[in-house]
């Protein structure tokens, strides 16, 4: 029996204002000093850092219950009843059904293993929509179908703002179109992209939307049955958690299509797309996550919540509205840099259309000098195409270091921010 669909309005009232003390409390990585300096964070879009609890749970299950699984004693049962509870922590996270949630080592693994399953029922001349703007995990596992006679279409962006071409994308969608993959938000310049309206485009025309939720999950709550979405991925250890990736899909699709497997394993939900034995005491660390958001979500609400998936929607609001005012501020500073050229929404009137990760370039020294010299003032960026490999080669800038990228996330403070701003002064003038 499926859950009623949970709606974001249930619980709209405004957030109480997010406590960064409490947050950066919860983080002990956040105390480290570089060179004198505290350490800045401002490398999240590549994964964030972890709160006391998830250390602990992980250290717990190897402590206490580390064996595999189903077996007839007391370890393999807690074992059993943990990922249990993972699962289903994972489902209130995307407003699903436990058996509808699987977990592998990353979300790469696991999305070339799906698009495998999904290939075998691939015919010659079917089409597959991809995007300029994806990660390549969003990309290259789609790409494999044309070995079966797949036909891979790419959607062009918006160079001025870096967002998908939406006329594009309605051209490119036909009626021979099997599958549309596409990201939730850019890991490179962190542009939102209107997923609902594809995934309907998809529908409309017979295909299955796939969605690439990895940078999204940080930011935003994901309601996939308010989406209607066939397929969505994301990678705990961008939310807070280990070193883990987890698909969303629907029962059905999840059943229809078969995964390349060893014989014995279970052919039934929710063990049917899950390879191997899993990462057992990253699970226990994804529960702890997840229980992480749920209390920063209590802590954040003007009246006391019932269930966890509510908590979770609370705790999405008040992050949004701490990091979106971090963003605001930093954008506006960069722009005052000199020589300096931002990639992506930089318009407030359009915030909404962006999570606060940002790609720039400027006019002297190339990206990883620059990130080499923030990163010896304690401040942590990162420098390349981050694997958004399509966008850093339709931009131009591939041959040349790609971007400078910048990701905040809820446990940043504008001290960090006036830090990189002013450091970044002090870069542009030296070179």
């Amino acid at each position: 029996m499926t859950t009623p669909a949970f709606r974001e309005s249930d619980t709209a009232q405004k957030p109480l204002a997010l406590d960064v003390n409490w947050v950066r409390a919860q983080f002990p990585a956040l105390k480290q000093m570089v060179n004198g300096h505290l350490a800045a964070f401002l490398d999240a879009p590549a994964g964030t850092q972890v709160p006391q609890r998830v250390i602990d749970a992980v250290r717990d299950y190897f402590e206490n219950s580390n064996a595999n699984t189903c077996g007839a004693f007391a370890t393999s049962r807690r074992t059993d009843a943990m990922i249990a509870a993972a699962r289903a922590a994972m489902a209130d996270f995307f407003n699903c059904d436990a058996d509808e949630v699987f977990f592998g080592p990353n979300m790469t693994t696991i999305t070339f293993a799906l698009a495998r399953g999904i290939g075998r029922d691939l015919r010659a001349g079917d089409e597959i929509v991809v995007t300029t703007l994806d990660h390549d995990a969003n990309v290259a596992p789609w790409g494999t179908l044309e070995e079966r006679g797949g036909v891979v279409r790419q959607i062009d962006i918006r160079k001025e703002d870096c967002t998908l071409d939406m006329d594009d994308l309605r051209r490119k969608i036909t009626s021979r179109t099997k599958l549309v993959a596409v990201g939730y938000a850019s890991n490179a310049v962190g542009t939102i992209n209107p997923v609902s309206e594809i995934v309907k485009l998809a529908h409309d025309a017979g295909a299955l939307a796939f969605i690439d939720a990895v940078h999204y999950a940080p930011h935003g709550t994901i309601d996939v049955r308010a989406l209607d979405c066939d397929f969505l991925a994301c990678s705990p250890y961008k939310f807070f958690g280990p070193h883990m990736g987890c698909i969303y899909g629907k029962r059905e699709l999840l059943l229809r299509f078969r995964p390349y497997k060893v014989r014995p394993a279970p052919e039934t939900l929710p063990d049917r797309w899950e390879t191997g034995t899993q990462l057992h005491e990253g699970l226990a660390g994804v529960a702890a996550a997840i229980e992480y958001l749920a209390e920063l979500g209590r802590r954040c609400s003007a009246t006391q919540l019932t269930t966890r998936r509510t908590a979770l929607v609370s705790a999405h609001r008040a992050m949004r509205e701490h990091e979106m005012n971090l963003a605001a501020r930093m954008i506006c500073g960069l722009l005052e840099i000199p020589g300096l050229r931002f990639y992506g929404i930089s318009d407030p009137a359009r915030f909404s259309e962006r999570v606060p990760t940002v790609g720039v370039r400027l006019a002297n020294g190339k990206p990883l000098d620059a990130a080499k010299f923030l990163g010896d003032r304690g401040i942590f960026t990162w420098d390349g195409n981050y694997y958004a490999l399509n966008l850093t080669e339709r931009l131009g800038v591939e041959k040349d270091g790609g971007l400078l990228r910048i990701g905040l996330v809820h446990y940043n403070t504008v001290d960090e921010v006036d830090r990189l701003i002013a450091a970044l002064h002090e870069f542009a003038a030296s070179h």
